[in-house]
């Protein structure tokens, strides 16, 4: 089994399964449930034993 690199608060991600979410940003991690504000879906919980995050090196946005 791949290990998923370690999420923390602050970070920006995509869910590469459901494009459409936007980016998010990681506002809490406990144990494998990561909390993430999307830009278009909202507040998410996602269990990451389940589904893997890709972290966006550089935040388009900014």
């Amino acid at each position: 089994m791949v290990m998923q690199q370690e999420l923390a608060p602050g970070q920006i991600v995509r869910n590469p399964a459901a494009a459409d979410w936007g980016l998010g940003q990681v506002q809490s991690v406990v144990g494998a449930r990561v909390t993430v504000n999307f830009e278009h879906m909202g507040k998410m919980t996602i269990n990451t034993a389940v589904v893997t995050l890709d972290v966006v090196e550089d935040d388009p946005r900014a």
